[in-house]
């Protein structure tokens, strides 16, 4: 979780090979709206948010289902190895999303408003999943320099002060653990699991 030019993606995607789990890139589920929208420089509203965070929390519940339901520790079926099939159900996973605001981590926490829509819990498999952040955070003229030099992103760099504006820092909140944008990747995904484990998510980290 954090901002864009974070590095949501190299971490996460380290993150889950260390704990076994599958990665899913959260800005591959933008509504094509709001794609277009970001890719002409215009900042998402709250009303553009809420439809692609529900997707995510509607992938994650239908991507994942309790241990008690037969998945081992690391996404493997009890009883066998090798790799996860397309489609198998794992006991967790991990999706990079900016989740700028209390609000919006609300929503993939699962937490249902008056605004929510029926499609949060549409075909869910697992509707009580927790949810636990990692929350990348540094400076600003870091953030802008790796934006820079990144090509290809719908994101452009002149947006990066409207998400920081808009961005509510989770310090405080429950299940939520903290790394440094300036860290390397290996040092921030040792660090995550640590503390991953203090919050509570020991039983499925080996």
């Amino acid at each position: 979780q954090g901002v864009s030019g974070t590095g949501k993606t190299t971490l996460g995607t380290a993150l889950a090979r260390e704990l076994g789990f599958p990665f899913v890139d959260g800005d591959d589920l933008h509504p094509r709206a709001n794609v277009e929208k970001m890719g002409r420089g215009v900042p998402l509203t709250d009303e553009d948010r809420r439809p692609w965070l529900e997707i995510i929390r509607r992938t994650a519940e239908e991507r994942t289902v309790g241990a008690k339901n037969g998945v081992g520790s690391r996404g493997q079926r009890r009883g066998g190895e090798g790799e996860k099939e397309e489609g198998e159900l794992v006991v967790g996973i991990v999706i990079g999303c900016s989740a700028l605001k209390k609000q919006y981590r609300d929503v993939l926490r699962g937490r249902r408003t008056e605004d929510s829509s029926n499609t949060i819990t549409a075909k869910s498999s697992n509707r009580m999943l927790e949810t636990y952040f990692v929350f990348i955070d540094g400076p600003r003229e870091v953030l802008q320099k790796r934006m820079e030099t990144r090509a290809g992103h719908f994101m452009k760099v002149g947006m990066l002060d409207s998400q920081l504006a808009t961005l509510e820092r989770p310090v405080g909140e429950e299940g939520v653990v903290v790394v440094s944008l300036e860290d390397e990747t290996r040092v921030q995904v040792h660090k995550a699991v640590e503390l991953l484990q203090e919050v509570g998510v020991g039983n499925t980290v080996t």
